[in-house]
């Protein structure tokens, strides 16, 4: 269940970066109030899967998967640069998460 809450976990820091780009500077109330929310909940997720993983797992993969996660928002919704090199680096980062999930 604890992998399940850090993805959980990981999504919703995938939804509050990517809602930091629209609250423009928090000047906008209402994606303002979604990314605060999403934070919240994505800490307790956070929280939850750290009763039984740890700590330095479950922030890495975390951290891993919003990184991941917001990368390709930024490409799909934003136009960010998706040449080579920079696919390449994000993949690196799944290959690490696949190998703290197989270590763990």
């Amino acid at each position: 269940m604890a992998w399940i809450y850090l993805t959980i976990a990981g999504l919703f820091e995938i939804g509050w970066a990517i809602g930091l780009k629209y609250t423009e500077g928090f000047s906008r109330l209402w994606p303002s109030l979604a990314t605060v929310a999403a934070m919240i909940v994505s800490l307790a997720f956070l929280g939850l899967a750290l009763k039984s993983l740890p700590v330095g797992t479950a922030y890495a993969v975390w951290t891993g998967i919003g990184a991941v996660g917001t990368a390709a928002l930024g490409i799909y919704l934003f136009g960010e640069s998706a040449d080579v090199a920079r696919l390449g680096c994000i993949g690196l980062i799944v290959a690490g998460l696949v190998g703290l999930k197989l270590v763990t």
